[in-house]
């Protein structure tokens, strides 16, 4: 026999008070913060964003245990204890700075923030366009990687990024609403393929973040810093069919809260009858390119985001 506990009366719709409560409350809550950084200097406001970050280090037990455990994975006994720490702890201090420039994006970009971003790679930006079938900026968790997409916009190109919907809706359309005012179209995740289709079609760019482990998008096992990891390869499957360029890109913090944006040469994307091989071949490359900047900046990537989550 199987004993169930009886459902009190009105329990569903307390829950569900509760959550949009929650939400409400987290949505004012940023909505103040996005008020205040845009009425103080970027100085004080990067200030507090470390502030913010050093003490989201100390807070966030599990978080912090996930960075050391995944730093080992990669770097076993290469980096000492307090090696680690001090990445870790840096990561969570330029996270904060990057949250704070964000959510500056739409008032001070032009202004503040644009005549901070130094660039290498440009060119090859140029020859991925010349080719006339789109390209694809290829990143990852690393740096400001909202930042980089303003940036790549205000360089002339069509600009558009794939967004993930946020939980809280009131967010999600701030933030949509912010990328539209600096130029940038967002795709959402849940919108027609044939919308990106077009998009390429007409030669324009399209962000892509290929180092999450994710059931919703199509994914395939690739080694990651010598390790098996899921990873998106949609961006990949069509580039092999369309022509589009694969071109991996970060946008840096480096000193006096500047940025500097690295951008390589386009990825070769050769067809060999072996579909599968193909995108196995193209997608590693991709990765071993952003692999070679997570490893000379090292206290940029979110070494919490568990990249390695699924058993292959």
């Amino acid at each position: 026999m199987q004993w169930r506990i009886p459902e009190q009366p009105g329990t569903v719709q307390t829950v569900k008070l509760s959550k949009r409560l929650k939400r409400f409350c987290v949505y004012r809550l940023a909505m103040l913060f996005v008020r205040f950084c845009n009425s103080i200097p970027r100085s004080t406001a990067n200030f507090i964003g470390a502030a913010l970050g050093f003490g989201a280090w100390k807070l966030l037990k599990r978080d912090r245990h996930k960075v050391h455990r995944h730093l080992k994975l990669v770097y076993g006994n290469t980096l000492s204890h307090a090696e680690r720490e001090s990445i870790g702890r840096l990561l969570f201090a330029n996270m904060g700075k990057n949250l704070a420039d964000l959510v500056r994006f739409k008032k001070h970009y032009e202004s503040e923030l644009r005549p901070l971003i130094s660039s290498e790679g440009t060119e090859h930006l140029e020859e991925a366009y010349r080719r006339g079938k789109g390209f694809f900026g290829v990143t990852g968790h690393i740096g400001n990687f909202e930042l980089l997409a303003v940036y790549i916009a205000s360089l002339g190109y069509e600009s558009a990024v794939i967004g993930r919907e946020l939980y809280i809706r009131e967010l999600d359309e701030w933030l949509v609403e912010n990328r539209k005012a600096l130029g940038l179209t967002n795709l959402s995740t849940t919108e027609s393929p044939k919308k990106l289709l077009s998009w390429l079609s007409g030669g324009g760019a399209v962000g892509v973040l290929i180092d999450t482990d994710s059931s919703r998008v199509r994914s395939m096992p690739i080694p990651a810093f010598g390790r098996w990891s899921n990873t998106p390869v949609g961006q990949t499957l069509l580039a092999l069919r369309t022509g589009a360029a694969l071109v991996p890109m970060a946008c840096l913090r480096t000193g006096e809260n500047r940025y500097h944006v690295i951008i390589k040469p386009p990825v070769e994307v050769h067809t060999t009858g072996d579909l599968d091989e193909d995108i196995y071949r193209v997608t590693l490359k991709c990765t071993r390119e952003l692999e070679e900047i997570v490893d000379q900046h090292r206290d940029q990537w979110v070494w919490m985001h568990n990249r390695w989550r699924t058993k292959v």
